[in-house]
């Protein structure tokens, strides 16, 4: 299966959920953006090794870092391998003493050891085609101006099984212009599931 090497672009902090982030991955050279939406300790831990902070004592993903380090073990790949119900698995590539062997782990956690370990992050090119988002902000900001996006907000109703598909596809478009990612996520997971439900 096609692997897609991702980077990170950035996080944002979740308007609806209390101590939430989105974290951003993104394609190299590409506009399509992959948003997660992980923990507020999850994206601590991120952010620190990014700044290249030292806290005074370690985080646990430092911790497992000096471990891996004592008993010469290297993770290589994090590579997000599934994607289902709107949540991300992923799996550490791990080498140690000449032999390889994959780990399941959470994405949030696997994209905090790939920062320490200083190795590629990958996800499956179908994870890819079905979750990421298009960051094609000119036609969005065209389309915003025309008049074009439906003018209802999905933080305020909180469902979507009033919206067409079309209209929560013009949500979609006016949630990543604003940079509102995970609000953005969720309308992508609603979109799948119906076109899912189409065949």
């Amino acid at each position: 299966m096609k692997k897609v090497k991702l980077e990170i672009v950035g996080m944002s902090y979740s308007q609806s959920s209390s101590g939430a982030y989105a974290l951003i991955l993104g394609i190299s050279g590409e506009n399509r953006r992959l948003p997660i939406i992980i923990g507020g300790f999850e994206a601590q831990a991120i952010a620190i090794e990014l700044e290249k902070m030292k806290p005074t004592r370690p985080l646990t993903h430092d911790l497992f870092k000096s471990f891996a380090d004592h008993f010469d073990i290297k993770i290589t790949e994090v590579v997000i391998n599934k994607f289902e119900e709107g949540i991300f698995f992923s799996k550490l590539i791990c080498e140690a003493g000449g032999s390889s062997t994959e780990i399941d782990s959470r994405t949030s956690d696997a994209v905090a050891l790939a920062i320490r370990f200083d190795c590629p992050i990958y996800a499956y090119k179908n994870i890819i085609d079905e979750a990421a988002i298009d960051m094609d902000t000119e036609q969005v900001s065209e389309e915003i101006k025309e008049g074009e996006t439906a003018d209802k907000s999905a933080e305020t109703l909180g469902k979507y099984e009033d919206y067409l598909v079309e209209e929560l596809e013009e949500m979609l478009k006016k949630a990543v212009a604003e940079e509102k990612y995970e609000e953005a996520s969720r309308l992508r997971d609603e979109i799948n599931k119906r076109k899912e439900k189409m065949g």
